[in-house]
């Protein structure tokens, strides 16, 4: 188990995360979200041990994590960094060593993982010749190669197309089954929703949301309702019902403010109801609400 225990950071007086406290269990797929500014890369950084906190403590297994081996944890920082003038192979070796492989089991499992990603023609290309999209997955394969307990993503399916994303969320599934934990940071709230069981949304360096999805969807005090209609709706009044609505010529959707009867009656003054649906929150919207109102 991951946890962060009353953690703060603070830059020239600047209070960049400020007592985040959470805990990712063992198998976890746990998304770690937040606005540009909110504190998550610097969290990040100190969960992988290249920041020290001001307070608090960061435990893995229950150990602290400087005391750790580098090679329980595998780290995709947002920012990439591949030597460009290395050819494909020779970069994910020396990367395996340096993560305590010797040569012979880094070429070994580099050359799997090649394969796996579809790169065996680019094997010996350098960096630099290489598309976005495919230095992304170099990146992957760095991250995974010396087959970490605790994995953090951070961004991981930037330059990624649909098939390689499907493919990266297979691998995460993969690992997931074995044992290793993630803590997965996107903006992408849709991946989050396809891979995650529990969430930790800060903002200003501070938890604002924590816990299982399902339940904070569930929980959330938003209703988002679909009416799909004939006939022609007032232009006034909505809004009594539903916030920031969204009309089109037959279909009219927001999130209701008052009680479901009200807002029937109301429609049924008007126009003819042919569907009326209602559904939990997604989590962009819990997100851009929640991060609203607390800014």
């Amino acid at each position: 188990m991951l946890h962060i225990q009353s953690v703060t950071k603070r830059f020239d007086g600047l209070t960049a995360v400020d007592s985040l406290d959470f805990e990712v269990h063992e198998g976890d797929i746990y998304g770690f979200l937040g606005p540009n500014g909110a504190g998550k890369t610097t969290t990040l950084r100190m969960i992988m041990g290249i920041l020290e906190p001001d307070d608090g403590e960061i435990t893995f297994s229950g150990n602290p994590i400087r005391n750790l081996p580098v090679n329980i944890f595998g780290y995709l920082p947002e920012e990439r960094g591949l030597y460009q003038k290395q050819k494909l192979l020779e970069t994910i070796v020396y990367f395996g060593v340096l993560k305590g492989l010797n040569e012979p089991e880094a070429k070994s499992r580099a050359i799997k993982w090649i394969e796996r990603f579809d790169l065996s023609d680019y094997s010996y290309k350098k960096m630099q010749e290489l598309s976005k999209g495919n230095q992304q997955k170099v990146q992957l394969i760095l991250t995974l190669l010396h087959e970490p307990k605790l994995v953090v993503l951070d961004e991981p399916f930037t330059g990624l197309d649909p098939v390689n994303q499907l493919l990266l969320k297979n691998i995460i599934k993969e690992k997931q089954a074995e044992g290793v934990t993630f803590l997965f940071s996107t903006h992408q709230m849709e991946q989050v929703e396809r891979l995650c069981t529990n969430i930790c949304l800060i903002n200003k360096g501070r938890i604002v949301l924590e816990g299982e999805l399902t339940k904070i969807r569930r929980d959330f005090r938003s209703e988002v309702v679909t009416v799909q209609f004939d006939g022609v709706l007032p232009k006034i009044g909505i809004e009594d019902f539903l916030e920031n609505p969204s009309v089109g010529e037959s279909t009219v959707e927001g999130v209701l403010r008052n009680g479901t009867r009200e807002f029937i009656k109301w429609l049924n003054q008007s126009v003819e109801i042919h569907n009326f649906s209602m559904r939990p929150p997604t989590l962009e919207e819990i997100f851009i609400e929640t991060v609203g109102e607390k800014s």
